[in-house]
Formats: C-alpha cells, sequence, structure tokens
C-alpha cells in the first residue's frame, strides 16, 4: 500500500480519535476499567502481546488486525492512566516517539550517509548510546528479556558496535568447539556425577546454544521463530499421535515407544518429512 491519501489519514485519524472517546468513557463509567492501573494491566499487556507474536507466526491476517487493536488499546490505557496522574498523555507519547526516530535517522532528515542497513544499524546503536547515557552498548539489553530473545539482541548489539565474526563458517567452527566441550562433560568418566559437574555441563550447554543463536543469526534465521515451528510441529505430529492410538483402541500410556514411532511416522507423512 502506498502513502495514505488525504482523505485516508482523516479516516485514520477520525479511527484513532475514536478509540481515545471510547476508552475515555469506559474509564469514567465501566467498574472494572474504573480499577485499572499500570501494575494490574501488565500482565495482561504481556499476554496480548503473546497472542499478537502467535498471530504474526501463523501469517493470520484477520487476527493480526483483533489483536493489534487489543495491544493499541493497552497503549492508549496505559497513557489514559498516566495522563490521569499528570505525568504525561498520548500527545507527549506520540511526539517523543517522533522525535526519537527523527533524531535516530540522521540519514533521512539530516546530513548523514548510511548507504547499508548494516551502516544503519551501527549509526542507531552509536545514537542510543548518546541518547540514553549508557556506558555500554549492550546497557540498553533489557534484564528482563527471555533468554533466547535476548541473546539475538546482544549479539545484534556487539555487531553494530563492529564486534563479530567476519564469515558464518567461523560462527560454524565455534558451535562444533562448543557441542565438543559440551559433549565432553558426559564423556569423562572419571568425574563424579556431583553438583560441580552439573554446573560446568550447564554452563558448556549455555555456551553452545549462543553459539547455535549467533550461526542462526549469521544464517539469517531468526531462531526464536524456527523454534516455534518445530514447537508447532512437533504438537501437530503429537496430537495426531494420541488422536489416531485412541481410534485404534490404545491407551497411550500402555504403548511402547516402538509403537508410538509408528504413529509418529505416519503424522510425519501426513504433515511433510521436516525433522522432528
Amino acid at each position: 500500500m502506498q502513502n495514505p491519501t488525504p482523505d485516508h489519514r482523516t479516516e485514520q485519524l477520525a479511527a484513532f480519535g475514536r478509540l481515545l472517546d471510547v476508552l475515555d468513557r469506559l474509564r469514567a463509567e465501566c467498574p472494572w476499567d474504573r480499577k485499572q492501573t499500570l501494575k494490574s494491566l501488565r500482565h495482561l499487556t504481556i499476554e496480548e502481546t503473546y497472542e499478537l507474536s502467535d498471530a504474526i507466526v501463523r501469517n493470520d491476517l484477520p487476527d493480526l488486525k483483533k489483536e493489534l487493536g487489543d495491544v493499541m488499546l493497552h497503549l492508549l490505557f496505559y497513557s489514559k492512566i498516566a495522563s490521569e496522574q499528570g505525568a504525561f498523555d498520548i500527545a507527549d507519547v506520540l511526539n517523543a516517539q517522533c522525535e526519537k526516530l527523527i533524531f535516530r535517522h540522521p540519514h533521512i532528515y539530516g546530513d548523514v550517509q548510511a548507504e547499508t542497513e548494516e551502516e544503519v544499524k551501527r549509526n542507531w546503536e552509536q545514537l542510543k548510546l548518546r541518547e540514553k547515557g549508557n556506558t555500554s552498548v549492550l546497557g540498553g539489553v533489557p534484564a528482563s528479556l527471555p533468554a533466547l530473545i535476548k541473546a539475538m539482541r546482544i549479539q545484534e548489539k556487539a555487531r553494530g558496535a563492529g564486534f563479530d565474526w567476519e564469515q558464518p563458517e567461523q560462527v560454524w567452527q565455534k558451535v562444533q568447539e562448543e557441542l565438543a566441550e559440551f559433549g565432553a562433560e558426559f564423556a569423562d568418566d572419571t568425574a563424579p556425577a556431583d553438583a560441580a559437574r552439573s554446573e560446568r555441563a550447564a554452563a558448556e550447554f549455555g555456551d553452545l546454544l549462543f553459539s547455535l543463536i549467533n550461526f542462526a543469526r549469521h544464517a539469517g534465521i531468526n531462531p526464536e521463530e524456527a523454534l516455534e515451528r518445530t514447537n508447532r510441529k512437533f504438537i501437530q505430529r503429537f496430537q495426531y499421535l494420541e488422536t489416531q492410538s485412541a481410534r485404534e483402541g490404545h491407551q497411550l500410556a500402555d504403548l511402547t515407544l516402538a509403537q508410538m514411532d509408528v504413529y509418529w511416522e505416519e503424522a510425519k507423512r501426513l504433515t511433510g518429512r521436516q525433522s522432528v
């Protein structure tokens, strides 16, 4: 879709204003909406964000439209509560975002040259350092991010500062090294199976995961999305195993692994031969 026409922009602004009006009335008249606080909405917002992410992974555009509306409502709700506290309102939020985007895109709004995506990212990270006053490039990575996503962000930010492998082959070699070190913890029969050994194995496993995520990034693969696709594929095939075995009069708990594998192979034939 091209840039909106003046009439379409008017429609968009009218819809935005309508949502603000609806929220104002709900906040004034609905007991549930009146009761909400910044903290009470937080866990609901996290849930809505995951539902939005789920719609994206499924490429379900009708559901995506619905989930975007839910997230948008939450963003406006936070701004509404903050305005009641005299902190800021939605206009302050939007204007601050516009100013931030303009500041971080000097190659569009200024005279900085950035011809490639990598140059844009490098400029972006440097501007964020200046803007936030961070002393570390990694200071802007939220501590509460899930570990897999946090690893991705750490690696992306390090790359923005110029600290990265040059070739994917180098990263793959690192993966092999970490896999060997992880395997060595279990190959050493002389080491006692104690807490210290478990801790070493966990540390090596963490290093292996970090290096795999790094390789995925170099290969143009989003590891979070790739893992979620595999999760869904496993669920689909396991549920086929459950349904089909029950249809044939079997209790899943009574089947041997070999018998289960027959159904699993059937599920793979029906859903494609991807490895799981």
